[in-house]
């Protein structure tokens, strides 16, 4: 897992023009301070991604804590900010709004610890179910857990509302489970 260096980061220019183009203004304050913490990270990351990503191997067998707190703010590559962070967008400012600015950012604190949690263990009971140790090496990074979690949560204050997923009309209290199965296929990494 090593980014690569020295390129035009075409994914962070497109997330600095959507974001101009709805307005510093119209972004709120929490929501604005997490993509400018993840695009910062990204800029200047605090380790190289194989030392803060989360495994198995890194969580549980070398008690490598940390990186529950680090690997959801870093991100493989500028695309991968930048479809998470575009989707922060749009939640954030659809929640922060409902929820308000603190009770959000402890959502988004909580949240940010609890996947990693989640993570680990679904990939531990893999790991001893499957009798397959390759599943502990698997490491992960990136914010899509804490905005899987805020889309369930989005589904929970917004009820009745249609999504559409490749091309299928299906309620958005279910589109959110349809849409982790469909993208585990198309992008299994």
């Amino acid at each position: 897992m090593q980014r690569r260096q020295g390129r035009v980061n075409a994914g962070l220019l497109l997330l600095l023009y959507q974001i101009s183009q709805i307005g510093l203004q119209n972004v709120p304050p929490v929501t604005l301070g997490v993509i400018a913490l993840n695009v910062f990270l990204f800029l200047n990351p605090m380790r190289p991604l194989s030392e803060v990503c989360i495994s198995v191997n890194e969580a549980v067998y070398k008690k490598n804590w940390q990186r529950l707190l680090l690997s959801p703010f870093h991100h493989a590559d500028d695309w991968h900010l930048y479809y998470n962070m575009i989707s922060m967008l749009w939640k954030g400012i659809m929640l922060e709004k409902k929820l308000k600015s603190i009770w959000f950012a402890y959502i988004i604190a909580v949240f940010s610890v609890l996947i990693g949690v989640v993570y680990v263990l679904l990939e531990f009971l893999l790991v001893e179910i499957l009798d397959d140790p390759s599943y502990g090496m698997s490491c992960g990074v990136g914010f899509s857990g804490v905005l899987f979690a805020l889309k369930v949560l989005n589904n929970h204050y917004n009820p009745g509302r249609v999504s559409t997923v490749l091309g299928l009309r299906i309620s958005s209290k279910y589109a959110c489970w349809v849409e982790l199965v469909a993208i585990h296929f198309i992008a299994p990494g």
